[in-house]
């Protein structure tokens, strides 16, 4: 009963924000490099905020770290989605939310200050990594139900890590952002506020796990979208690019935007490609080491990119000859 007066709360909250929404002009607006062609209203994720509010209302002694650090980076991130801010006041309040959770979890005191550079380099990177994947109607809410899923099982079924209402409450406010985001033509967008701030949450609760477990394994929850980030990172580093300027060279945007697959089953075959994995990692987990884990997962995702290149080929063929 619980989780249905939440998810009835949230349709209420998204609803009134649609209203701010419209009031206030908060839009996106399609242009040369986006994936969409519609003006849409901008800022539907601020939905996981809202679900955070409400888990910490009734647990309001519990991971107020979390809560501030999560509070920040989605006020900042709403302020990008109105007005563009600057990397720097950006990455400054990244950097300073990722520190309240580190305090919270107690890395500062368990691991030398190189590692604790590197986890910052892997907090930030994740962070943005799920920014950077939110193109398209579908994506960010199915693959946080897929990420909040895989974590809610083993917290269930393998080791309990933290409150299982807390990844139940992020999985509510995606299931709400999905009906309004799922379809043909979406109703809202993410956003910024929408993508940054469930990553948090989600970047939160797998350092959890890995410094309870003792086992990077978990971060392979994200691999689809960490393979396709960084090998597109790569790429544009090679073509001379500016990684931090809108681009359409991720593999999801090459099936939607080139070979023009609808929107939707490009974000389940992401979805139900991070499915698979989980699968994978929670079934091999101790029966393997987690070096051979990682080759079988990531080795195989790489080549599936790949064909990334072997798809604009065929595209930028297809464009000279009807030249």
């Amino acid at each position: 009963m619980e989780y249905i007066i939440l998810g009835i709360l949230l349709m209420i909250i998204m609803l009134l924000y649609f209203k701010v929404a419209d009031r206030f002009n908060i839009i996106d607006k399609p242009n040369q490099r986006s994936s969409h062609k519609e003006i849409t209203l901008r800022g539907g994720g601020v939905i996981f905020w809202f679900s955070a509010l409400l888990y910490f209302a009734q647990n309001i002694h519990s991971n107020y770290f979390f809560f501030t650090g999560v509070t920040l980076v989605s006020l900042v991130s709403f302020w990008d989605d109105i007005q563009s801010l600057s990397n720097k006041i950006r990455i400054s309040i990244h950097f300073f939310a990722i520190s309240l959770i580190f305090y919270d979890l107690g890395i500062f005191n368990l691991i030398p200050i190189w590692q604790i550079i590197l986890v910052y380099i892997l907090a930030i990177g994740v962070i943005n990594a799920y920014n950077f994947m939110d193109g398209i109607n579908g994506i960010t809410g199915l693959y946080t139900l897929v990420v909040m899923g895989s974590l809610l099982y083993v917290n269930t079924k393998i080791q309990l890590f933290t409150d299982g209402a807390f990844i139940k409450y992020a999985i509510i406010a995606s299931l709400v952002f999905l009906f309004f985001n799922y379809r043909k033509k979406a109703k809202c967008f993410a956003g910024d506020v929408g993508s940054i701030g469930i990553a948090f949450w989600i970047i939160y609760l797998v350092l959890k796990l890995i410094l309870i477990t003792e086992s990077m394994i978990w971060l392979l929850f994200l691999a689809v979208y960490g393979v396709d980030a960084i090998c597109t990172i790569i790429h544009r580093l090679y073509l001379k690019q500016n990684i931090f300027e809108a681009h359409r060279l991720h593999l999801y945007q090459v099936l939607s935007n080139e070979y023009k697959i609808q929107h939707r089953l490009v974000s389940l075959l992401y979805a139900l490609m991070q499915v698979g994995i989980s699968i994978v990692v929670i079934f091999l987990y101790q029966k393997v080491q987690d070096i051979i884990i990682f080759s079988i997962i990531i080795l195989p995702l790489v080549c599936i990119y790949s064909s990334k290149f072997y798809l604009l080929n065929k595209v930028n063929l297809r464009l000279k000859h009807e030249a």
